[in-house]
């Protein structure tokens, strides 16, 4: 192998770790996310989605007004959460959101799961 291609080149260049709460800085943002995430249909992407606004909004305040103690939020916030509809309903209504149903465009429908 070539002296050169074991060489180490350092970069003077810095990174910062990206963090999608810096970009939810609005209501308006957040609802918009919320509702992304929802037209996808995925159950995990509308469960991130919650929790980066609530953390977004601040967590102790969201489970405050959720009637949860923030541990319970960021477990069922967290990436192996499954919170119960009723638990998604309370956060929903903590942020000040709601949610509705309209008809599905082009035909799609979100993918349904059996329970175990």
């Amino acid at each position: 192998m070539p002296k050169a291609a074991r060489t180490t080149v350092k970069s003077a260049s810095r990174t910062t770790r990206f963090d999608a709460v810096d970009y939810l800085d609005t209501e308006e943002r957040q609802a918009a996310y919320i509702a992304a995430a929802l037209e996808t249909g995925d159950a995990d992407f509308v469960r991130d989605a919650l929790g980066l606004v609530a953390r977004a909004r601040g967590m102790g305040a969201i489970a405050k007004k959720a009637g949860l103690n923030r541990e319970s939020l960021y477990k069922a916030l967290g990436e192996t959460g499954n919170p119960e509809f009723g638990t998604v309903m309370r956060i929903v209504g903590a942020l000040g959101l709601t949610l509705s149903a309209q008809p599905a465009t082009g035909g799609r429908v979100a993918k349904r799961r059996r329970a175990a």
